[in-house]
Order: C-alpha cells, then sequence, then structure tokens
C-alpha cells in the first residue's frame, strides 16, 4: 500500500485537566493521506512520534486522566504566566521606625498572609468568557 501525505497541516493544542488542574500544550503534524481504495486518512504526530488524534481521547500527562478540556494554543502558557505575576513577590517596604516605648521591629510580621493554594478554578479563570 503505497502512502504519500497529500497535505500536512501543523496544529497547536492547549490541554486542562479537569481532575487534576495540570496544564499543558502540543504542537501536532497532520498528515492528510488517501489510502488505495480513495478513502482518506489522517496521522497525528507529535513531535516526529506517531501519536493518536488529539482532539478523540486526550489523557493527562500528569495523572492518566481522560476528563481533559482541549484549547487553542497558547491559553495555559498565558495562564501560567499570569499566575507567575500574580505570585511574584512585592519590593521590599522598609521597617517603620519604632515609636516611642516600643520595641523595635524584628522583620517579622504578625498578620503574614499564607500563600495562596491554588486551585483548578484559578487555572481556568482566565478561559471563562465574560
Amino acid at each position: 500500500m503505497s502512502e504519500i501525505a497529500e497535505t500536512t497541516a501543523h496544529e497547536a493544542y492547549a490541554f486542562a485537566c479537569m481532575r487534576c488542574g495540570y496544564g499543558w500544550e502540543q504542537a501536532y503534524e497532520i498528515e492528510h493521506h488517501v489510502d488505495a481504495t480513495g478513502q482518506a486518512f489522517v496521522i497525528y504526530k507529535a513531535n516526529g512520534d506517531r501519536v493518536p488524534s488529539p482532539l478523540s481521547s486526550p489523557t493527562c500527562l500528569n495523572c492518566g486522566g481522560h476528563v481533559v478540556r482541549i484549547m487553542r494554543s497558547g491559553r495555559v502558557s498565558s495562564a501560567q504566566q499570569g499566575m507567575i505575576q500574580h505570585r511574584a513577590p512585592a519590593p521590599a517596604q522598609p521597617a517603620p521606625a519604632p515609636q516611642d516605648g516600643a520595641a523595635p521591629h524584628d522583620g517579622t510580621d504578625a498578620a503574614v498572609k499564607p500563600e495562596h493554594h491554588w486551585h483548578l478554578s484559578d487555572l481556568l479563570h482566565p478561559f471563562h468568557r465574560k
């Protein structure tokens, strides 16, 4: 059987697992072929390796789950970049001078907020339509 790629398309998709919240992106080469009987078929390749269609039943690379949201490319990387910027520490502020009779400030702050724990909804928030 002679397989000749009639056309090759390049597509990239972003994925987010609804089970564990893991997000990733992958680029694909999509080869469109016609077999000896005239039937069209498609071969997907990622990093040069043949892979199943990412649109049929994607699997989470982190937990193996199959409830995966498929989006246009760039969505996961932009959300991750936003989370990195959101977590960036604020510039250091000089300690206030002690008032009369007050103990000097030792650099600790009793009202320090705990680090934010990220949830799946935080990762997907930028994807919600307004």
